[in-house]
Parts: C-alpha cells; sequence; structure tokens
C-alpha cells in the first residue's frame, strides 16, 4: 500500500503526549473536559492503528452509548479522515468502512461505528482494537461480558474516553487505570489542556450550573456530591491566584511535612507563608534519616515560624532525630482531638481550616496532583454530630495513591502561629495566640 497522510492535524497536546501514550499502552483511560477534541483524536487513532496492522481483516470498533449518538458525532469523522485511502469501501447501512485488504483472498481492515444499545453486534467476534467512548454511559456489562473477550483472540486494545458523569464505571475504570502501570491514564481540566480561550471558558461558565461547570470542565467525579470539603471549583480558583513577596511579608511562615508511611507514598513538604502556598516538595524512597535531612534543608531555605510534622507512621523517627539536632518541631496528631469541638478530630479540622484559607483567598501551586488530591475528600457526621473526614485508605482507592500532597498542605494550619520576631518581642506563647487565617 502507498504512503498515506492522513489529512488530520492534531493539536500538539495529543501529538506530543496523547498519541505517543495510545500507541505504548494497551489499554488507556482518557478523562477529558468538554470540546476537548477526544472524539476526532480517538477516531483517527482507530483510523492509524488500521492502516499500520499487518494481521489478516482486522476489525476496530467506535463504541458510543446509542447508536444514533455514536453515528451522529463519528461516522462523518470516519469517513472524512479516510476519505483519501484509494480504494476505500463505505458501508452506510451498517456504519463501517473498509480499507483494502494486504493479504490476497482476506477483507481489509474495517473500522466499525456502534451503539452500546446494539450489543449483538459486537457479539461473537474478535477486534484488535476498541474505543469506548462517554463510557460513563455505557453499561459495565458491554465491557465484561463483550468487548473484553473479543479483544483476548488478537491481543486487540482498548481505549475509555468520556467526560465525569458521577462515580460509576468510568469512574472505576480511571481507579484501575491509576493503579496498573500497565494502564495508561490522563485528566484534563479545562483550564489545564489550553484547548479552548479563557474568554470562552468565561462565557461557557456563565451559561452553566455550578455542578455542570465542575464536572463537564473541571473533570470532578464528585460534582454530584454535597459532602466534598474543598470543591473542584475553589481549588481551580485558588489555582489561579497570584501572591507577590510584598503582599505576603512580615506574615508567618510554616512548614507541613507529611512524611512517606508505606513503600509507595511520598515525603512532601509544603510552605506556606500567609495566603501564599509557595511550594511543595516531593520525595520518595527516603528513610528516616534521609527525611530528616530535606527538612533540614527547607528550614534553613525558609527559616520558617513553625514546622509541623505528621507523628504517624515514619513521621516519629523524623521528629526524634530532628528534636535531637535542636530544631524546634511539633508534632501532629491527625486522629488527636481537635481544637474546635464541631471536629471529630485534627484532621477534620485542619483541613476545613484549609478550605476556610482558600476561601479567604489562598493561592496553591498549579499542580494536577495536588489539585486532583484535595477535590476528592468527602466528609460525614459520626452520631454524635461532629465532622468527619473519609479514610485515607478511601482516598487512596479514589485516586490511586495516598493524598500525601494535600496532607502536606492541611499541615500548615496545625496550630496558630505568629511570626518568630513578633512572639519574642512580646514574649508571647503560640499557644494563647487567637489565630488569623491569613
Amino acid at each position: 500500500m502507498p504512503r498515506i497522510v492522513i489529512p488530520y492535524k492534531p493539536r500538539p497536546i495529543w501529538k506530543d503526549v496523547i498519541h505517543p501514550a495510545l500507541k505504548k499502552f494497551r489499554f488507556a483511560v482518557l478523562v477529558c473536559h468538554r470540546r476537548f477534541g477526544k472524539t476526532v483524536g480517538v477516531v483517527n487513532h482507530a483510523i492509524k492503528q488500521a492502516i499500520l496492522c499487518e494481521l489478516p481483516a482486522p476489525r476496530y470498533s467506535y463504541i458510543a452509548p446509542f447508536r444514533n449518538q455514536a453515528k451522529l458525532i463519528a461516522w462523518e469523522y470516519l469517513k472524512h479522515y479516510t476519505s483519501v485511502i484509494p480504494n476505500l469501501k463505505i458501508n452506510e447501512s451498517e456504519l463501517y468502512v473498509e480499507l483494502p485488504s494486504k493479504h490476497k483472498g482476506w477483507a481489509g481492515a474495517r473500522i466499525y461505528i456502534v451503539g452500546a444499545d446494539h450489543p449483538d453486534a459486537l457479539r461473537g467476534g474478535y477486534f484488535d482494537g476498541v474505543v469506548l467512548d462517554e463510557y460513563a454511559q455505557i453499561k459495565r456489562e458491554l465491557w465484561d461480558e463483550v468487548v473484553r473477550p473479543a479483544l483476548a483472540d488478537r491481543n486487540g486494545w482498548a481505549v475509555f474516553v468520556g467526560t465525569p458523569s458521577g462515580q460509576n464505571q468510568f469512574f472505576d475504570i480511571y481507579q484501575r487505570a491509576l493503579s496498573d502501570p500497565d494502564w495508561y491514564s490522563c485528566m484534563y481540566r479545562v483550564d489545564e489542556s489550553g484547548v479552548i480561550q479563557p474568554e470562552e471558558i468565561e462565557d461557557m461558565k456563565r451559561d452553566m450550573t455550578d455542578q455542570a461547570i465542575r464536572q463537564e470542565l473541571y473533570c470532578d467525579f464528585s460534582a454530584s456530591a454535597s459532602d466534598i470539603v474543598i470543591p473542584i471549583d475553589l481549588v481551580t480558583e485558588s489555582c489561579k491566584r497570584e501572591i507577590l513577596p510584598q503582599q505576603v511579608a512580615g506574615q508567618p511562615t510554616v512548614l507541613g511535612v507529611d512524611v512517606a508511611r508505606f513503600g509507595d507514598d511520598s515525603t512532601v513538604i509544603t510552605s506556606r507563608q500567609g495566603l501564599h502556598g509557595k511550594w511543595q516538595k516531593v520525595f520518595r524512597g527516603l528513610d528516616t534519616m534521609e527525611a530528616a535531612g530535606k527538612v533540614i534543608e527547607a528550614i534553613n531555605q525558609e527559616h520558617p515560624d513553625a514546622v509541623y510534622i505528621d507523628v504517624g507512621a515514619m513521621g516519629a523517627g523524623v521528629i526524634d532525630r530532628l528534636t535531637h539536632l535542636g530544631y524546634d518541631i511539633t508534632e501532629v496528631n491527625f486522629a488527636g482531638a481537635a481544637s474546635d469541638e464541631r471536629y471529630a478530630n485534627k484532621r477534620a479540622e485542619i483541613y476545613f481550616q484549609l478550605r476556610s484559607w482558600m476561601q479567604a483567598g489562598g493561592a496553591i501551586p498549579d499542580e494536577p496532583a495536588l489539585k486532583s488530591e484535595l477535590s476528592v475528600v468527602e466528609y460525614h457526621f459520626t452520631p454524635a454530630g461532629k465532622i468527619q473526614l473519609e479514610p485515607k485508605e478511601k482516598i487512596k482507592d479514589k485516586i490511586g495513591k495516598s493524598p500525601d500532597l494535600a496532607d502536606s498542605l492541611a499541615l500548615t494550619f496545625a496550630f496558630p502561629v505568629m511570626p518568630r520576631d513578633v512572639l519574642q518581642s512580646k514574649k508571647l506563647s503560640r499557644v494563647n495566640t487567637k489565630y488569623k487565617l491569613y
């Protein structure tokens, strides 16, 4: 077959990141905001794979929740981008295109457009690749009982793509991808992708509900939940803020240190001065001595007014080492008593103080991992009427990792603090100081 150039000019994010990843990984989950260009991208991925496939009679399928929807969304794209292929066959009734065969006596590669509401069209055959678009609206059984077995014969690939719609099968498959190194996963929110111009984003938001904004634009799987501590729109707003050094001059600097508990967790150090969440440093695989050394480096860099370290697991060893060396360290027990009786423990208290700080104008680093961790934490009320956060293990199940970044930032709110020079001049104790949300 002669060299074929399909009329597709991928956006940079597809050309540089997503298409190379789809080529590398057999299974992939793409969580994308509305108008990201996902259908065009995955249709062209299927076309390229069909052209390159050397097996006899390759079969590919683009699956949407409904056949009419699939035809409306993808069929014209498929015909347009394959129109330059010589001797292409188009079947309008069965919604497939067939490329010229590379094997005498065999049919060429076919790409089908299928609706999940007609699953019989998928049963009994094989597939070399499948795209499941808007998977949040497709029954889980289609993948488990029909599609996955159909990929087994020829080691076929699958791409799940869509926009969140609650914590359903799409959420579950995304969690699977996050936790499995053999799967590829990505999430592109509207403020990160660069696909839509800022003025258009603002215009769209004026016509959308808060829930729709969080779900459709910011890919918030928990948008329909009312028990999220820090909603994604507040997180996004905080990421956009710029705090100049002169705006926080004289305000206390605090370090929050969350020490890794297990092998796949991270040690995270956060520096915050007043309303400015300045930076976070992430380390993996550190032992107690190494973690203490990284904290010492941060102390020498920032000269903080307070250093708060989670006492759990390895944190106790780091605290002991730093205290032995003469550093002024305050240990924090997440499970310990809260200062405010509304909260069941210290962890719940400091997360809600973090939320209040963000509402008051706090700025955080614009890091996707931090945003994801902050925006999934849920809370409930105990039988005694106190606020309690969901266990960290449940959060880890949601996002595929421990919320170390979020915990480290929250630790900077563990206790009231004033600048060290003010404390020395007034000879005041930090414990007796009325705390302000800087």
